[in-house]
């Protein structure tokens, strides 16, 4: 029995939830998965996974063995990546995650200049808005917006960005501006659901933050189609600083409320920063800070 490829093949089908998953991931017919995740069961005298005909689960040895295959997996990569020179030279694969809209905006622009200055590093950009998992996804590095959590993880901070409320002038022309979050009820809202409640918006008095009810005339699912309707005088909505910087220097949207705007959300390069770090992450980090920090500057107005 390959133990390795066993051990892979086990925490693959426990992360994924299925054997066939496994087997798609490894390239392997589901009773070739089915067979080596047995036969390592029999050599550990123990059963791993419970099976159903819906979904595995993990038994508590189960438990206890996953969390010990992924630091011994982790450690043979780890071995295997300084033997090829990946902690003498930048090269390799990078796997870089970002929230939709600030990835396509202000890391895109990053990741071309640093594949142009680094030849042997690869990158594989994942766009998703969801909280990813570092260590479980194996994900070198994620920028991540708002505050985080208590964790291992190592932070860089590269910037903050604001909650805006806004309008079109012709909007405002024709409704009146608001001048206080409670004038908001007088006033047709577009709500993105992405980032606030189609009932009600949060905005700070003096240290503390109140929620104020508003009007959804209309509701949408990302920060381009409710910036989108605003240009076109929908109504009022809230969207972040930087997902509006062009629009409001070209005069198409109008910040309003800006007394009133709760406290920004930091901008953080988040990493595990378990060991040494490959000398791609620190050949990434080196070159993405000073230019996100630069860009996160100029989204503003």
């Amino acid at each position: 029995m390959d133990r390795f490829e066993a051990m892979s093949l086990f925490v693959a089908a426990a992360e994924a939830g299925s054997l066939s998953a496994a087997g798609r991931h490894f390239g392997m017919p589901l009773a070739t998965v089915s067979r080596k995740v047995s036969d390592l069961e029999r050599h550990l005298e123990t059963r791993l996974l419970n099976r159903s005909t819906r979904r595995l689960t993990l038994t508590d040895a189960g438990q206890a063995y996953l969390a010990a295959c992924r630091r011994i997996l982790g450690e043979v990569g780890e071995a295997e990546r300084a033997a090829a020179g990946e902690y003498s030279t930048p090269t390799g694969e990078l796997i870089v995650t970002a929230p939709i809209v600030f990835g396509r905006l202000h890391v895109l622009p990053v990741v071309t200049g640093f594949l142009a200055a680094y030849p042997d590093v690869d990158i594989r950009l994942t766009l998703a808005d969801r909280i990813t998992q570092l260590i479980e996804e194996h994900i070198d590095l994620a920028i991540r917006i708002g505050q985080l959590p208590d964790s291992s993880l190592v932070a860089i901070r590269v910037g903050s960005i604001r909650r805006v409320v806004c309008a079109s002038p012709a909007y405002l022309a024709e409704r009146g501006t608001p001048k206080t979050p409670n004038d908001l009820a007088a006033h047709n809202c577009i709500a993105f659901e992405g980032l606030t409640s189609p009932a009600t918006w949060t905005f700070a008095t003096g240290k503390t933050e109140r929620a104020v009810p508003i009007r959804s005339r209309l509701r949408v699912n990302t920060a381009e189609a409710a910036i989108d309707a605003a240009i076109a005088g929908v109504g009022v909505t809230r969207v972040l600083s930087y997902q509006i910087a062009a629009a409001v220097r070209s005069g198409t949207l109008c910040p309003v409320l800006e007394a009133f705007e709760p406290q920004p959300w930091p901008v953080n390069l988040v990493h595990a920063g378990q060991g040494l770090l490959p000398v791609k992450l620190r050949a990434f980090l080196d070159f993405a800070a000073p230019r996100l920090r630069e860009h996160l500057a100029q989204a503003t107005w």
